[in-house]
């Protein structure tokens, strides 16, 4: 059996300083997505969950909750990020830029801006990035400083839950075959 691991993750070591990962999945936003995040979280501003009192707004239509659109640019990021990572440890700066609307589409990309190793943790080092969000017309929605302790190399911890097939994964047969 020739079995392949995926992307693995970055590790402290795999981050320089001015890499910039243009992170691979976008994300449409819907208004189920807006109403359902909003009323979760409690957030009592009808602009993002009345249709009238979006239409009377200067923007005519609701808004995308700023929380939502910052938990999915820094979802987008995790992928070549925080995936080998041991703890967020801040935003700063955070900057929106742009109204979010229903139907937009997100997408995101990393800059690394410094990295050093842990005081307290010798298998973990700090980055930090700036990370930014663009909707499908290239418009900058939000921007923000992240800093992250990440795992060195050889220390994250083995996380694959990927359980063993009862039967073994087989090609189809084809057509002609002895």
């Amino acid at each position: 059996m020739n079995s392949k691991l995926g992307w693995q993750g970055r590790h402290y070591e795999d981050f320089d300083i001015g890499d910039t990962y243009r992170h691979p999945l976008g994300r449409t936003v819907s208004e189920v997505d807006n109403t359902w995040f909003t009323l979760l979280t409690m957030n009592t501003a009808e602009d993002h969950f009345n249709a009238e009192v979006g239409r009377t707004s200067e923007f005519g239509r609701s808004l995308v909750n700023s929380t939502l659109t910052l938990a999915i640019v820094v979802g987008q990021s995790v992928i070549d990020t925080t995936w080998n990572g041991l703890a967020n440890l801040g935003w700063e700066e955070v900057r929106l830029t742009h109204p979010v609307f229903a139907g937009d589409t997100l997408w995101a990309e990393s800059l690394v801006v410094d990295k050093r190793e842990s005081a307290s943790r010798p298998h973990a080092g700090i980055v930090r990035i700036k990370t930014r969000g663009l909707n499908q017309h290239g418009d900058e929605v939000i921007s923000f400083l992240r800093s992250f302790m990440v795992y060195k190399q050889g220390h994250a911890p083995k996380r694959s839950t990927f359980p063993t097939a009862k039967i073994p994964l087989t090609a189809p047969a084809t057509e002609g075959a002895a």
